[in-house]
């Protein structure tokens, strides 16, 4: 297993989990594959492609197959034994496929197809389900599953050649402009969002530069390079200071609350490498 000797420990503790929700590989016997966060089987197993470990690892080769027993003739993933599957189960499971090497799998491919096929009008992805009510906020797409889909359609054939993707960059792009809460989850853009959160869990304004900046709809674009502008402000001596981290992370040596975090720094260069 080729990882720095700097992140044994924290390798150690993520691995320390993986019975906690009663079967292997994080999950539950009834493969519950996004339940226990941050230490589910979809988050714990990108925490490890984070600190190096390789997609050939048979650890990692399990998780996958874990994964894609999930994985339903019409493109979806059933992330839960009952119940409905919204669009963010999908996405999420496709994009940790996608970190895991599998993007040109003809699994992925039928999923890239479904996901394209269910997009919003407005360019995103969202789903039927209304937590907050049905006002007109809702009518929105939800922004953070729209950026994680765009971060899984980056490792495949349809990356900066397909209009549809064109559109959910734009979708996201004028999310910097409303600020407020949209989509049936109200994702909005407030003091959390601003927080520099990692490793990359929910919305905010890390991961949102950080995917969007692999796409040329959104390079040259006034409202990406003001987001840009902001996380460039929030570095401390070159390095990406980690301002939020669930508490249950807390114990990992590589996003410290407070910290600077080498590699969310290589995170930040990767950024620098895309707008060059």
């Amino acid at each position: 297993m080729a990882v720095d000797k700097q992140y044994k420990s924290d390798i150690e503790e993520i691995l320390s989990h993986r019975y906690d929700n009663g079967a292997d590989l994080w999950t539950t016997p009834d493969k519950r594959l996004i339940k226990g966060s941050p230490f589910s089987t979809l988050e714990s197993v990108s925490y490890l492609l984070e600190l190096g470990m390789k997609p050939t690892e048979p650890l990692i080769e399990e998780v996958a197959n874990l994964i894609f027993s999930t994985w339903q003739e019409d493109g979806r993933f059933k992330l839960y034994p009952k119940g409905a599957i919204y669009p963010c189960h999908t996405i999420n499971a496709a994009n940790t496929l996608c970190k895991m090497g599998y993007a040109d799998d003809i699994r992925l491919q039928k999923t890239f197809q479904h996901l394209l096929d269910t997009q919003y009008a407005d360019g995103g992805w969202r789903c039927n389900k209304f937590g907050f009510g049905h006002g007109p906020e809702t009518e929105y797409s939800n922004p953070f599953p729209t950026l994680t889909a765009l971060d899984a359609f980056r490792h495949s054939n349809y990356y900066n050649n397909e209009h549809a993707l064109d559109k959910a960059v734009d979708f996201l792009l004028e999310h910097w402009t409303i600020r407020k809460p949209i989509g049936p989850c109200h994702y909005g853009i407030g003091t959390l969002f601003m927080q520099v959160e990692y490793p990359f869990r929910s919305y905010n304004i890390f991961v949102y530069v950080y995917v969007l900046s692999f796409y040329k709809q959104a390079k040259g674009d006034k409202r990406f390079l003001e987001v840009l502008e902001e996380l460039k402000s929030k570095m401390l001596d070159r390095q990406i200071v980690v301002e939020r981290v669930v508490p249950k992370l807390a114990r990992l040596s590589f996003c410290k609350k407070g910290q600077g975090s080498e590699l969310a720094t290589k995170r930040y260069h990767e950024i620098l490498e895309n707008l060059q």
